[in-house]
């Protein structure tokens, strides 16, 4: 087993969220509640500064997963080449978050938000993988009211983003988005203020059981 005052020392979180759940303002606060370094989009600026990707590329990715089969079957053409240049762009862009998200991991005790890093950190001491979801009128008011998203848009924003999330996540972890065994803590949102959801993640993290295991 492992040192609990070593874990709260050395602990990443995982936030992956439902589009209108408040994922990425829970997962702000809660770093800076820890103060601790924060990466959502920033994450996209590491890895195009570290692997030469640009930035829109990287992030168009997810978009284009819309379509699950149109996604799968772009990112199965690789380019007829030997070694890693074999691979086809969607795949080298995972492989480039891949590498950049565990370097990220390995800096010190961070918070992450999306781009798959529950999968990526799955065998990391002292992560914690939440999910983020809320019952649709829930999602619906906060992406209204919060983010500014059209009310008459709304409801085909939130299908077309989590559809992209769960095709782009299954193709490339081969698990199911959402499901609860692939995360410690989920956590409906629309029945707890921020703060209070903040305080009881990190709550979490210092009752959490660490075991040991290292990244594979």
């Amino acid at each position: 087993m492992t040192n609990n005052n070593e874990a709260k020392t050395n602990r990443v979180i995982t936030i992956s969220r439902e589009f209108g759940s408040g994922g990425r303002l829970i997962g702000r606060r809660l770093a800076e509640k820890l103060n601790v370094p924060y990466y959502d989009k920033e994450v996209l600026d590491r890895i195009a500064e570290e692997s030469g990707f640009s930035r829109e590329m990287i992030e168009n990715a997810e978009k284009k997963a819309r379509n699950g089969f149109l996604y799968s079957l772009m990112s199965a053409m690789g380019t007829g080449e030997a070694g890693p240049e074999s691979l086809s762009l969607n795949e080298r862009f995972f492989l480039a978050q891949f590498d950049t998200i565990r370097k990220i991991a390995s800096e010190g005790p961070c918070v992450i938000v999306g781009r798959c890093a529950d999968y990526i950190l799955r065998g990391l001491p002292y992560a914690t993988n939440v999910f983020i979801y809320a019952e649709e009128e829930d999602k619906i008011k906060r992406a209204v009211e919060e983010y500014g998203v059209p009310e008459d848009q709304v409801k085909k924003m939130m299908k077309d983003v989590d559809k992209a999330r769960a095709n782009y996540y299954a193709y490339h972890t081969g698990r199911r988005w959402g499901e609860p065994v692939n995360f410690n803590l989920s956590i409906d949102s629309g029945y707890l203020e921020i703060e209070d959801i903040v305080d009881l993640i990190i709550m979490y993290t210092e009752k959490q059981i660490w075991r040991e295991t290292t990244l594979d």
